[in-house]
């Protein structure tokens, strides 16, 4: 599993659904088999946002779904997210209601705190060039080093994590984050599901793991 940091004011979440639908028109009683994996992304929705009796407001998470001719986008933002349940079926047919949106380069919202445009990982990245960039993967750095004395790594500032579906992200892809400059940094050796990923990274902000490390 491959993961992006980019640090920003709010906590972003960036994942990748390289076979996810662009279309609204999966079964939610077969999320798994009739919409490109999507209900990988709703377990990620849930790992990002869900705490007990609530949801985190400073979250922000950007859904990359290539499983059509043309690439699509879905943000949710936590201040003014709505309707959200811990389970997989509500969170997918809140992206079912987002996709049957008609899709421009701006972005329109469906629901709200849920917003959907056209574009891919490029037009992400364009959003958040301002943000520093971090691309977990199991044989980079180990991220609890990042501050370190010395090292020009802080993770203080905007932040931002981009994560990869069960396939990983493409050489295309890997050369797109490259370029923006990101650095490659490592939750451990194991190979980790997205939504593991995501609840880690939340544990490690709200524990200053970073500092401590």
């Amino acid at each position: 599993m491959y993961l992006l940091l980019v640090f920003r004011a709010m906590r972003n979440f960036i994942v990748v659904g390289h076979k996810a639908t662009t279309t609204p028109s999966f079964s939610l009683e077969d999320i798994p088999g009739t919409s490109g994996r999507l209900d990988i992304l709703c377990r990620a929705v849930t790992a990002a946002f869900v705490i007990s009796h609530g949801i985190r407001k400073d979250v922000c998470v950007y859904l990359v779904l290539l499983g059509g001719e043309i690439p699509k986008t879905i943000r949710l933002v936590g201040e003014t997210l709505r309707h959200l349940n811990p389970d997989e079926r509500t969170t997918a047919a809140l992206l079912k209601k987002a996709l049957a949106v008609p899709a421009t380069p701006e972005w329109a919202m469906s629901t709200s705190g849920i917003f959907v445009r056209t574009g891919g990982l490029a037009e992400v990245l364009t959003d958040l060039k301002d943000a520093k960039l971090i691309y977990l993967r199991e044989d980079g750095a180990d991220i609890r080093g990042l501050d370190a004395p010395g090292k020009d790594s802080s993770l203080s500032g905007e932040a931002a994590f981009i994560l990869g579906d069960h396939t990983g992200m493409t050489p295309e892809e890997e050369a797109l984050i490259e370029q923006a400059g990101a650095r490659v940094v490592s939750l451990g050796a194991t190979s980790l599901h997205a939504d593991h990923c995501i609840v880690l990274i939340n544990w490690f902000l709200d524990t200053n793991v970073f500092m401590s490390g």
